[in-house]
């Protein structure tokens, strides 16, 4: 169980307090890093939870809290997005492998070089900086001691490319590779780089509407005698690209989940564990405190165990977007997001998703409208219209309330910058995101 780290988006990028911060400055602001980000309304649409600023090495301090973090929800281990051979990111690669083994020497880092952005054609290149990572105890091995590597867009270079790359690693440093490619197309490129591969994976797509062939790749994998690596996620929003996929409030997260169990993926990687700029991220956030971890930790308990995990206390999940899916921002933004082909189409909802101990009523505020609905034991899902204003829900039994949350974001009619992300927030926690 793994989920991909993106090194652009530590913790904190300055150690400044997050009013005045590089993400607050220039990611969160259609004119930071001098209007750079203006045609799509700034980089980003959230941010990482703040931290207080810290004495000392506060970036590998920072480093070892995202992985106690990962470590405390049941994740295993990081897919470490490779972007650069040199320079900050492949930096803070080498920061992560130290904080993961200091933190739990169990927590693991799967090497994941990212070929749409490494800048060599030379596979001894790549053999070289993978095993300078492999040195690090936390570099994930099989069993049998071989290292896993498993390239982002596999396919962007040939299998005798990657078996000119192992072959080096084998023969320049001794170390024996178990090859995990994690395609863009899975089901153009899975024949011809089965012979060397242990594994396969495939990025996925971020709309409940795109799973159909979830359980088909699954089965071809294994049918091939590969393990395969499910991707689970929960949303996708790019303003930079202008392109999002509609995630239905959690339905994206709860559909690849139940395709994860259901089809007998061998492992499972969270896309993505901090990567902002698609909008993809499922550690704890400005707009989503702990909500998507927390819910994601109830669906992996029953991937690891078999056992679905018993509800001890009555839990409410809400989201909903701030705006409506067709607003036009009101400010300087020309670059629109547009649904991706294959998303499920654009919708205006609030999901109350329930785990209840018990037959209740939920009891809900969306704006100016006010309702009621039964829920059973268990997870229960229930979709209300989006309307402006904020939104709420209580759980009643008895005439008591067990449960009660509240997003703390307004939906407006009029907006200054296209904002096509679910926020969440979580009665399971005691402070609700900012």
């Amino acid at each position: 169980m793994f989920a991909h780290y993106f090194t652009p988006y530590p913790l904190s990028l300055d150690n400044a307090s997050a009013d005045s911060d590089y993400y607050t400055r220039n990611y969160l602001r259609p004119d930071g890093e001098n209007g750079k980000h203006e045609r799509y309304g700034g980089l980003l649409r959230d941010r990482p939870l703040p931290v207080a600023p810290k004495d000392g090495d506060w970036e590998y301090a920072n480093l070892r809290q995202e992985v106690r973090t990962a470590r405390g929800a049941g994740i295993d281990g990081f897919t470490l997005d490779l972007l650069s051979l040199t320079g900050r990111n492949r930096e803070r690669a080498d920061l992560l492998m130290r904080a993961a083994h200091e933190v739990d020497p169990a927590f693991k880092v799967m090497l994941m070089p990212d070929m749409t952005s490494l800048d060599t054609d030379d596979p001894a290149v790549l053999a070289d900086a993978l095993a300078a990572l492999a040195r690090y105890p936390a570099a994930h091995r099989l069993g049998d001691g071989r290292l896993v590597v498993s390239p982002f867009k596999a396919e962007e270079k040939s299998p005798a490319w990657w078996t000119r790359m192992m072959d080096t690693l084998r023969d320049r440093y001794g170390v024996r590779t178990a090859l995990v490619p994690l395609f863009l197309d899975f089901g153009a490129h899975n024949e011809a780089y089965a012979p060397i591969s242990y594994g396969f994976s495939e990025w996925g797509s971020r709309s409940y509407a795109g799973q159909e062939g979830a359980t088909a790749d699954v089965d071809r994998a294994h049918g091939l005698g590969k393990i395969w690596m499910q991707p689970v996620s929960v949303q996708d929003a790019r303003p930079n690209q202008g392109i999002y996929d509609e995630a239905g409030n959690t339905a994206t997260l709860r559909t690849t989940w139940t395709h994860a169990i259901d089809d007998g993926a061998d492992w499972v990687q969270l896309t993505t564990w901090n990567d902002y700029s698609e909008g993809s991220q499922f550690a704890p956030s400005l707009h989503n405190g702990y909500a998507y971890l927390d819910l994601t930790s109830y669906y992996l308990t029953r991937f690891k165990t078999g056992q679905w995990p018993r509800i001890v206390r009555d839990t409410l999940y809400l989201t909903s977007r701030t705006q409506f899916a067709a607003s036009g921002p009101t400010g300087g933004q020309s670059l629109l997001m547009s649904p991706r082909k294959g998303s499920a189409a654009p919708r205006d909802t609030v999901e109350v998703l329930s785990f209840l101990t018990e037959p209740a009523t939920v009891r809900t505020t969306v704006g100016p409208a006010r309702d009621e609905h039964a829920a059973p034991a268990g997870p229960h899902a229930e979709l209300l219209p989006l309307k402006p204003g904020t939104s709420s829900a209580e759980v009643v039994r008895d005439g008591r309330t067990a449960a009660s949350v509240e997003l703390p974001y307004r939906v407006d009619g009029t907006v200054a910058v296209q904002d096509l992300q679910y926020y969440a927030a979580t009665s399971g926690r005691d402070e609700a995101p900012r």
